[in-house]
């Protein structure tokens, strides 16, 4: 099977899901029901050959070391190379280096290396994370590394972030996009050919279950959400299925070729993946 690299420069259509591993300060018996709910989601989508990303939400001391959790319980009949840890900055450089090796070690070839909430939390390790992407670089050179970029900042100085080689990266992420908001989109997939930006990407989008407004206004601390727009949306077709779909044709019209699904359901993340992809119409 190719890597998440070669996939995303010689398939159509890369459809990925992003999961959230649970929390480190969980009670024992609910964090252990938590991690078995997340082992059946990555083995049912491994299965269908989908690439799964697995944040780092880590924002305190406790380290959530999913490597290790994975590893240890997902078994040899799970592909390690649909699986994408995400880390990012929020902890020692001497854990993130250890991280990077124990991740290529075990089999998983790209990480996504990220900086991390600077408000919330555990300090970075770093100023930016292309650093830790560089310090990674240095003692796990075989490992593809991911980052980031947001369609809805400034998109001349995006392209120009991906384009630089101090970026140290093979691939990129993106933040949440929304066909509420196409149009920083297409200026910012112009920009990315204006400058020859050679790099493949992900377009992240998010799976939002109802426009509950606590819900949305929660997110929108997070999140570019759309609230007022999502609330007319969902009055009208009450089906969060084909308002992701919508997501998905009009990116597809924008020339977006990949994807990664946010806030899945982890006990139904294939079946909510596919019924999404196969509303939109886009090949896999």
């Amino acid at each position: 099977m190719p890597n998440l690299l070669d996939a995303l420069k010689t398939t159509p259509n890369v459809i990925a899901a992003e999961l959230r591993p649970p929390r480190a300060e969980l009670e024992s018996a609910e964090g252990i029901d938590a991690w078995i709910d997340t082992y059946h989601a990555v083995r049912r989508l491994t299965r269908e050959d989908t690439f799964v990303f697995l944040t780092d939400s880590a924002v305190g001391a406790e380290e959530e070391d999913n490597v290790r959790h994975l590893v240890t319980n997902l078994g040899p009949d799970v592909s390690r190379e649909r699986i994408v840890p995400f880390l990012t900055s929020k902890h020692s450089l001497e854990y993130c280096l250890a991280y990077a090796e124990r991740a290529r070690q075990h089999g998983l070839p790209a990480l996504v290396v990220l900086g991390g909430d600077r408000n919330v939390g555990t300090p970075r390790c770093v100023t930016h994370a292309f650093q830790l992407r560089q310090a990674i670089r240095s003692v796990a050179p075989g490992l593809l590394l991911g980052g980031w970029a947001n369609p809805y900042a400034d998109p001349a100085q995006q392209a120009r972030l991906l384009g630089d080689p101090q970026f140290t990266g093979d691939f990129f992420l993106t933040q949440i996009v929304s066909h509420h908001r196409l149009e920083p989109v297409r200026r910012f997939i112009g920009e990315l050919e204006r400058e020859r930006v050679a790099l493949p990407g992900l377009f992240g989008l998010f799976f939002y279950r109802s426009a509950n407004p606590r819900t949305l206004a929660m997110l929108s601390r997070f999140l570019p959400v759309p609230v007022e727009d999502l609330s007319r949306e969902f009055a009208e077709v009450r089906d969060p299925v084909e308002v992701c779909a919508r997501t998905v044709r009009a990116m597809l019209d924008a020339g977006v070729r990949h994807f990664y699904v946010s806030n899945l359901p982890l006990g139904r993340a294939r079946e909510t993946l596919k019924a999404i992809m196969d509303r939109a119409g886009a090949k896999t």
